[in-house]
């Protein structure tokens, strides 16, 4: 079994449109949405919700109002300006302790806060494992975790041969999270300066953690001297470009349709998709 995690330093590069198409070429898989912030790849993969879970996760201060004398302590001391009128808006709590320590009557507990839920998914592909992260909640790193471990589970009791994952844009917590033993980095760029300034970014990130990366240019001729430029580096940095897929109309009007472009038509897009899954499976059976 090997994890195949899909990057790009920025959003809209086109990241989560190749990912469906891999999961429309690739056998023998499980995919995983790791954005959960912003989790999108549903929108494309039509799942039908076989499991819903709860993810807990952080604090939220909760005060019990028979024992509160209302001094007053914790409005002050909040620095988040989550407390009024000596009750607590969860939403702007962010689950520091502060008021808890120092109110003199014991009157507010810290209680787990319903973070976000997790689902095991079928779709036409095969399973998919998303997330939903609650509005204003973090601790999405951990809820990444869980989302890339029951991938794991379900891949072991299938005898799968891989796991694809929609991996988070930056290279923050997330996309840490999403790369932690994974066998392979894809970085996804498209040849503007800021795509160009942000793979440097996550191929930095991605080699700190020892993690193999090849890169596919979205877009590509859009800017042809940028992107000479991204294939000059990666050479440099002996990085394979393993595709280079040329912008078309027709990849909005497959997303329009609700299709991955590989299944919507064959044109000079679907070619070098289907290039770069090649690259990709070709690695991870020789790694």
């Amino acid at each position: 079994m090997k994890e195949v995690v899909v990057l790009s330093g920025k959003g809209g590069t086109g990241k989560t449109s190749i990912i469906a198409s891999f999961a429309a070429l690739a056998k023998s898989k499980v995919m995983v949405d790791c954005d959960v912030d912003a989790a999108d790849l549903y929108l494309l993969l039509q799942p039908i919700t076989q499991e819903k879970h709860e993810f807990w996760s952080g604090q939220v201060a909760v005060i019990d109002e028979e024992k509160c004398t209302q001094c007053g302590l914790c409005q002050d001391v909040c620095r988040f300006n989550a407390i009024e009128n000596f009750k607590v808006d969860p939403i702007s709590c962010e689950g520091c302790g502060f008021c808890y320590n120092v109110c003199p009557e014991g009157a507010i507990t810290m209680e787990e806060s319903l973070s976000g839920h997790w689902f095991v998914s079928e779709t036409r592909y095969g399973h998919l494992v998303h997330a939903r992260l609650g509005v204003t909640e973090e601790n999405s790193g951990k809820l990444v975790a869980a989302v890339r471990q029951e991938a794991r589970l379900i891949a072991q009791r299938q005898g799968l041969d891989y796991i694809i994952s929609d991996g988070p844009p930056g290279i923050g917590c997330p996309v840490i999270s999403s790369l932690a033993g994974a066998d392979l980095a894809v970085i996804v760029t498209e040849p503007t300066l800021s795509g160009m300034h942000d793979m440097d970014r996550v191929i930095d990130v991605c080699r700190h953690f020892t993690i193999p990366v090849i890169v596919g240019i979205n877009k590509c001729d859009l800017n042809e001297d940028n992107s000479h430029q991204i294939e000059s580096y990666c050479h440099d940095q002996g990085i394979e470009v393993a595709a280079k897929i040329p912008f078309d109309n027709v990849v909005t009007e497959a997303l329009v349709r609700g299709l991955p472009v590989v299944e919507y038509c064959d044109n000079g897009v679907s070619p070098q998709i289907k290039r770069l899954w090649q690259s990709i499976s070709g690695l991870l059976v020789n790694s």
